[in-house]
């Protein structure tokens, strides 16, 4: 935008959107499952696939993230901000630059109409997320994943993210916006429209609606495969071995053939299988 020309464009905004987080969940996909997006967080300790007490970490981590790339980008791109504003850092106007950093509604949009876009485009993230991390649906190929949540992305951008610029993120929005407070765009920032605090608040609520209805309406439908042991020796453990009770005799002969009482318990002995397990097991 600030380079203006042929330089930047909505598609390529998306893009790089997209395959920024894509380069994310690569980074740190083994580390903390590439948390990077406090909804996200948000929704998967309040529907119990993980723990309260890792949510105030990630959420940190996340907010110190997005405003050290909040200044990152402020320094990179300085003179070029300054000479298309002017030398003016302005919210809002033909030549604000706020927009940069974090989202603005636009004059065509309504407080409670932004609310309402960003609760169904994050409820759409979270819902994709969930199918694309599934293992009993149809997920992501193994080592994929990060290419198709940057997808995922894109394509939410492409297509619905012109109304309110789809922060989808309390964590990229927050810290970029107070990031700008203080390197001189001032308070405007949390004034323009009383928008700021629609990026807090209707991401978790769109992701938590998003988690349940994948939840109730596809993953409980999903047929429940047998699953089979890799392994069935594991069951040697389990073997009974039944040894003989025959006591030698003490007097007189016997006609048959004299066994070796060692012959006689390694014939005995038969393993068993315990009736109350099955090699075949149903997953719940």
């Amino acid at each position: 935008m600030v380079l203006g020309g042929n330089l930047g464009s909505y598609l390529g905004v998306n893009l790089g959107f997209g395959f920024g987080v894509t380069m994310g969940v690569n980074i740190a996909g083994k580390i903390s499952g590439a948390h990077m997006n406090a909804a996200v967080t948000f929704t998967n300790c309040a529907l119990g696939c993980m723990p309260w007490k890792k949510f105030p970490v990630y959420v940190l981590g996340q907010f110190l993230g997005s405003f050290l790339a909040a200044a990152t980008i402020y320094g990179l791109f300085y003179t070029a901000i300054l000479d298309y504003s002017g030398g003016q850092l302005t919210v809002t106007g033909p030549t604000a630059t706020a927009n940069i950093f974090a989202t603005y509604l636009p004059d065509h949009m309504t407080l409670w109409r932004g609310f309402l876009d960003e609760v169904l485009l994050t409820g759409l993230l979270q819902l994709c997320l969930f199918a694309i991390t599934d293992p009993r649906n149809n997920p992501a190929q193994q080592g994929t994943q990060a290419v198709v949540i940057g997808l995922l992305v894109v394509t939410i951008g492409v297509s619905l993210g012109m109304n309110s610029g789809y922060a989808i993120n309390p964590s990229r929005d927050l810290p970029p916006r107070f990031f700008t407070f203080i390197a001189g765009w001032g308070v405007q920032v949390f004034r323009a429209q009383d928008w700021w605090w629609v990026p807090v608040v209707a991401p978790p609520l769109g992701a938590y609606l998003g988690g349940i209805i994948y939840l109730v309406f596809i993953g409980s439908t999903i047929p429940q495969e047998p699953q089979i042991l890799e392994n069935p020796m594991e069951y040697e453990d389990r073997k009974i071995h039944a040894l003989p009770t025959t006591t030698p005799p003490q007097m007189g002969t016997s006609s048959l053939t004299p066994v070796s009482e060692s012959r006689v318990k390694r014939a005995s002995v038969r393993p068993v299988i315990p009736l109350s397990d099955s090699i075949h097991t149903e997953q719940f």
